[in-house]
């Protein structure tokens, strides 16, 4: 039974791809997207706006799918992303966090594993500054920063909204 299943969802996917190609849609990245090339461009997603974030990759990127699983708020959140274009990925900050990856506790309300490496807010500055030191980003933006003098003390207080609003459980 779910190979019919599976061979009507094929055909199903068959008959609509070359609906598309008949009627001149491609749907693929840089493509036409309406009959006869030649109607709207309009973004596919938010992020194909042309924003520098959305830029395609050069290299290679980083596979954050581990993480994805249970922390889909960081898929498109934009200091993961820009990293992840760097072929930075989570583990890169946060360890390989094998044993935080495992547990599935905090699902049933219990206290979870923490990542291996966290950032209370003393230590972020200091690790970002590890790869971005102040000669590199020492432009008119950071001068109050550095100064002591910004109302925003923390790196992801402007760059990106990786810290979690609220925690919704306590580590082990």
């Amino acid at each position: 039974m779910r190979y019919l299943v599976l061979m009507l969802a094929l055909g199903a996917a068959a008959v609509a791809m070359a609906a598309c190609e008949r009627q001149g849609t491609d749907r693929r990245p840089g493509g036409s997207r309406s009959a006869g090339g030649g109607g709207s461009d309009e973004p596919l997603l938010l992020l194909d706006a042309g924003e520098e974030e959305s830029r395609p990759p050069t290299g290679p990127v980083a596979d954050n799918s581990r993480c994805f699983v249970c922390h889909l708020n960081y898929v498109q959140e934009s200091l993961a992303v820009v990293h992840a274009k760097a072929n930075i990925g989570c583990a890169d900050c946060h360890g390989p966090s094998d044993a935080h990856i495992a547990d599935e506790s905090w699902a049933s309300g219990g206290n979870g594993t923490a990542p291996d490496i966290m950032y209370p807010r003393p230590k972020i500055n200091p690790f970002c500054l590890g790869c971005h030191p102040k000669d590199k980003i020492d432009t008119e933006q950071h001068k109050p920063f550095f100064a002591g003098a910004a109302e925003k003390k923390y790196c992801t207080d402007c760059h990106g909204t990786h810290r979690l609003a609220e925690r919704k459980c306590q580590w082990k």
